[in-house]
């Protein structure tokens, strides 16, 4: 029998995915900082959305875009006593303010809300002053985070394993992702001694690639882009490993004005079948066909790369080219017969395959318990007792994951 797709959904209770903050610091003796959120509601149904006010912050210039259109929402402050009237917020503490946003539209089953939410927080036991050094001081529960220091400021301390970046206007920034329980303890300190203004204005990144072997196959515009904010996540769910069969889903964001369909070019060694796709924002399934590259550049399908005429490829076509300032959240499903990557070798199952997303994960066949995991990962089970690893890759390079399992003893 085989092992079924999960898609996330949630009925009952406000869920959330894909967090991501970025966080700019004023003027240090403003104590304020503003705060750019993307969140995304997961609750079939939900029409509102719930952000909570920290305590001990003081919220102002709020506003809400919906990040498929782009166009504001309607949202209003509430207390935690009123946030308790929906349904999905019975357990909201009363102690607390929330911003209830009102949805674009209700969300879809297995599918999403997104909302971008812009706000200043004024917190001095967060941002302060400590001698010469600012000090931004802020154990963080969103798992994928950026922090823009002023300008002229340098980093001189940091907790938490972080890139550092420098910012188009020259400020300088560090991005993390944590992929770990709980929150992230982040104390960063700065100082002044960077440049400002124009001598401060990074170079163009390029394609040039290091002569170190490890990272000869990636640009340098690869490995300097910011981990943290990539929003493509696959999840693979392993067959029978006789089959060397396994199904996935993967979630991808298109920005670009202009891009008409997605691509997805079959890796060598592999067969690809059982193409689907959706709007996760709507829930509107997509026609989705599997073409040589020569046919793809003869369909005018741009999806904003270039194929080879003799790759094959899964083409998904857009109802319309995505416009500037909207953005398109697509979940696409397949089924990959791999059987160089997924193998059994005796009595064990072997899953031996390059993984490019900066968050991946792979789900066991049912019956199967994890004996090796060359990469680190976080371990989860599902409902039905199949078990999960997520891989988050923080590096420039893909992660390299060997994954044996063997059958659990029949209880």
């Amino acid at each position: 029998m085989k092992d079924a797709l999960i898609f996330p959904s949630a009925t009952g209770a406000q869920t959330e995915t894909d967090e991501y903050t970025r966080y700019e610091l004023l003027a240090p003796e403003t104590a304020s900082f503003k705060i750019y959120y993307e969140l995304t509601a997961t609750t079939a149904g939900a029409k509102y959305l719930y952000n909570p006010i920290r305590k001990g912050s003081v919220a102002s210039d709020e506003s809400v875009t919906d990040a498929m259109t782009g166009k504001p929402l309607e949202f209003h402050v509430v207390n935690g006593a009123e946030a308790r009237k929906d349904p999905l917020m019975v357990k909201a503490d009363v102690d607390t303010d929330y911003i209830r946003v009102t949805l674009a539209r209700p969300v879809p089953e297995h599918g999403q809300g997104r909302v971008v939410i812009l706000k200043t927080y004024k917190d001095a036991k967060s941002y302060y002053t400590e001698g010469q050094m600012i000090v931004f001081n802020r154990p963080l529960g969103v798992k994928r985070n950026k922090v823009v220091l002023p300008a002229g400021y340098e980093v001189v301390g940091l907790t938490v394993p972080s890139q550092i970046r420098t910012e188009k206007d020259g400020r300088i920034a560090i991005s993390f992702m944590h992929a770990g329980s709980g929150e992230a303890p982040l104390v960063l300190k700065a100082a002044k001694g960077a440049q400002a203004g124009a001598a401060a204005m990074p170079k163009e990144l390029t394609s040039a690639k290091s002569w170190e072997v490890p990272f000869a196959g990636e640009s340098e515009r690869a490995r300097l882009s910011e981990r943290a904010y990539q929003d493509r996540d696959i999840v693979y769910f392993l067959q029978q490993p006789e089959t060397h069969a396994f199904s996935l889903y993967h979630d991808y964001t298109e920005k670009r004005p202009g891009i008409n369909g997605y691509a997805n070019v079959v890796r060598a060694g592999s067969v690809a079948s059982n193409p689907s796709a959706y709007v996760l924002d709507t829930g509107e399934k997509l026609k989705s066909e599997e073409m040589s590259g020569a046919e793809m550049v003869a369909s005018k399908i741009n999806a904003g790369e270039t194929v080879d005429p003799k790759d094959r490829v899964v083409v998904i076509p857009f109802p319309e080219p995505v416009k500037a300032g909207e953005t398109l959240r697509l979940r696409i499903a397949e089924t990959y017969t791999a059987p160089v990557s997924y193998r059994l070798e005796s009595d064990e199952l072997v899953f031996d395959r390059s993984l490019g997303r900066p968050r991946n994960a792979v789900v066991l066949p049912s019956g199967w318990y994890c004996t090796e995991s060359a990469e680190p990962a976080t371990v989860s089970q599902l409902p039905d007792g199949r078990v999960r690893l997520d891989y988050w890759d923080d590096r420039p390079e893909a992660t390299d994951v060997l994954l044996k399992a063997k059958r659990r003893v029949t209880q």
